[in-house]
């Protein structure tokens, strides 16, 4: 039971002692066509170290206002996340390679969650 208590609580220290700035991080989403688009893209953004992880989100719905008229489509979505600095040169990779006219590429900053992982992302993007 005291080895059991020592781990969790060693554990808790470390999680507790690594610190994490509001914001460094951000989590990005895009939205595609079809798998074939979202798997180019996501292997793209990973190798060109834009985002340490896509995500590939199947079968979402998009209701959305284009020229005047209510469109419903299929598609697929990527949640990307990486450095909030790298939000820039993102997007310009997704205009640059995305079939769409006008592609969707938004970011929210990352406020918290657990430093491991965080400190992952900021390991494998760098600045």
């Amino acid at each position: 039971m005291f080895q059991l208590l020592r781990t969790v609580g060693l554990r808790a220290f470390s999680m507790a002692s690594e610190t994490y700035t509001s914001g460094t991080h951000s989590a990005a989403f895009v939205t595609c066509p079809n798998d074939t688009v979202a798997k180019d893209l996501a292997r793209g953004i990973v190798e060109k170290k834009l985002a340490a992880c896509v995500n590939i989100v199947p079968a979402i719905t998009s209701v959305y206002e284009w020229q005047g008229k209510i469109e419903e489509d299929s598609e697929v979505l990527l949640m990307i996340k990486t450095r909030s600095s790298k939000v820039p040169a993102l997007a310009e990779y997704v205009r640059s390679n995305h079939p769409y006219e006008v592609a969707e590429v938004i970011s929210m900053p990352i406020d918290q969650g657990n430093p491991p992982y965080l400190k992952w992302i900021g390991d494998v993007v760098p600045e």
